[in-house]
């Protein structure tokens, strides 16, 4: 049962010294990215929308 405590104490103490190399964005920056992901979602929601719209729109001329 030690070998397996200190496996894992050992991975926390690894994973806590890599948490501490990571370089975290500014909220500045995470504004930002968050704001181009919304547009980026929204402009890609709306061009499958329209094509839903559209081929809809085909195929009901075609059954119709």
């Amino acid at each position: 049962m030690n070998l397996k405590d200190n496996r894992v104490v050992n991975y926390l103490k690894a994973a806590k010294t890599e948490l501490r190399k990571v370089t975290w964005p500014t909220r500045k920056d995470t504004v930002k990215f968050t704001l181009i992901v919304i547009g980026i979602s929204l402009f890609v929601a709306a061009f499958l929308g329209g094509l839903d719209f559209l081929f809809s729109w085909v195929l009901s001329l075609v059954i119709n």
